[in-house]
């Protein structure tokens, strides 16, 4: 399913899985390496980068700490990715 196809809250949540794989592959992490980083499982990152699951702010904070990365970081780069189009 596009993201035009999708409701708004589905768009967002894949933007910002998208935009969490663009920090990663910018640090030059695999998911097992941020994983490990983070505390965080790979099969449920790889999840939260195809929009799969939801993601708690806590776990937000602690990908942007291993990736080197700030709220602004992350913020920048969710507005690059594609938005769900309304209409």
């Amino acid at each position: 399913m596009d993201d035009d196809a999708m409701d708004p809250i589905e768009a967002a949540q894949r933007a910002l899985g998208r935009a969490l794989r663009e920090l990663r592959n910018r640090a030059g992490l695999t998911q097992k390496e941020l994983g490990v980083r983070a505390g965080a499982d790979d099969t449920y990152l790889s999840q939260v980068e195809t929009g799969q699951r939801d993601i708690r702010w806590s776990t937000v904070t602690r990908l942007l700490h291993a990736l080197n990365a700030t709220l602004a970081d992350l913020a920048a780069e969710v507005e690059r990715q594609p938005q769900r189009r309304d209409g």
